[in-house]
């Protein structure tokens, strides 16, 4: 296999047996603040990898994923998508940076969700998109949005299982050879946060940016969750 992208927590390699598919390795490593902080849990890959393989089995029949296989407990074979520059993001509850740039209290409930759209650009610390620029881009914020929106629903029956609220969540696309849309990247504590009902537990990413606890057994737990469902 040969590397053809590096990215902070995650590796993609070209599978030779076809121009159509790649295997992305998840590493035991997380990262916040761009890439600022980081640390090398052990385990971590795996259990970045199993929970999104997870999600995307159940979300299969709803949408198209780039989801193959797992060939291994760190490896996803997936769909070769050349993957949208937009990061959609879906917030429940104002955490994160929406309390950081606006003039909202962590914890304010947004009814209907909230879904916004950054640049995927580290260098650019991934700035606000307004629909019209994601249009200029040449993609259709509102198919993002109605997404965004379905699956949110299908996160908060799931997790609402467990006790546990949704706080946000981001996803990414890509399209195929085609043009058709798929989701990609990966469905995962690190790119939602979750929150213990009544007592405000994290189970995310956010007990490493704020060194509150140990991510790999807060992720455990959640995939011991839904493995029991």
């Amino acid at each position: 296999m040969t590397l053809i992208h590096q990215g902070k927590v995650k590796s993609v390699y070209d599978f030779h047996d076809t121009v159509d598919e790649v295997i992305i390795q998840y590493h035991d490593k997380v990262t916040a603040g761009n890439g600022k902080k980081v640390d090398f849990p052990e385990e971590k890959g795996e259990i970045c990898c199993q929970i999104s393989e997870w999600f995307f089995k159940y979300f299969e029949d709803k949408y198209q994923t780039h989801y193959i296989t797992c060939p291994s407990p760190n490896t996803m074979k997936v769909k070769r998508l050349n993957m949208i520059p937009v990061e959609v993001i879906c917030r429940n509850i104002a955490a994160g940076s929406i309390v950081r740039d606006c003039p909202i209290k962590e914890g304010t409930v947004f009814d209907p969700c909230l879904v916004e759209f950054n640049l995927k650009n580290d260098y650019l610390d991934d700035p606000l998109l307004t629909d019209d620029r994601v249009r200029i881009m040449g993609f259709d914020p509102h198919t993002f949005r109605r997404r965004a929106t379905e699956m949110n629903w299908h996160f908060k029956e799931i997790f609402g299982r467990m006790d546990i609220d949704i706080i946000d969540f981001k996803l990414e696309y890509g399209h195929d050879n085609n043009g058709h849309l798929y989701l990609g990247d990966e469905i995962s504590p690190d790119n939602m946060r979750l929150w213990k009902k009544g007592t405000k537990e994290r189970f995310d990413k956010d007990l490493f940016r704020k060194g509150e606890g140990d991510i790999v057994e807060a992720y455990k737990y959640i995939l011991e969750q839904l493995r029991g469902m």
